[in-house]
């Protein structure tokens, strides 16, 4: 195993909301140990304001981030892509691992429908942190 960060991409359409929630969370919760990306097909003007402001409420700013385009190079660096369940396709790379979370999609939602999609993200950010980085185990 290498001692590099491992690197993870999270992609959807538009890049504006569960991409965005799950690169966040996974760079809060990593404390900066994982290399993260997100991107989309079709990126929108911006980010969705009911994530931004459902990711506030769980104490996290990402007001600031702008929807990216898809690049093959984003992928090519990235050790772990991760679709939103949108039907994105990206380029395969062998010895990649690729997985499809299928989440609602909070586009043109409130914030109080888009909570439970940010709490499902945020678990299932926290198992993939898990796998990514295990606990050393202690004696």
């Amino acid at each position: 195993m290498t001692s590099a960060a491992p690197s993870v991409l999270f992609v959807c359409i538009h890049n504006a909301g569960r991409s965005q929630m799950a690169a966040a969370y996974l760079t809060a919760l990593s404390g900066g140990r994982v290399e993260v990306r997100s991107a989309g097909s079709a990126p929108a003007d911006t980010v969705n304001p009911a994530a931004v402001a459902a990711m506030r409420e769980d104490g996290i700013d990402m007001s600031a981030e702008i929807p990216k385009i898809l690049t093959v190079d984003a992928v090519r660096e990235s050790d772990v892509v991760i679709t939103m369940g949108c039907g994105d396709t990206c380029p395969i790379f062998p010895g990649k691992r690729y997985e499809d979370w299928a989440l609602a999609d909070p586009a043109g939602q409130g914030v109080e429908a888009v909570r439970p999609i940010r709490d499902d993200i945020k678990a299932r950010v926290r198992a993939l942190l898990a796998e990514l980085l295990p606990e050393p185990s202690r004696s």
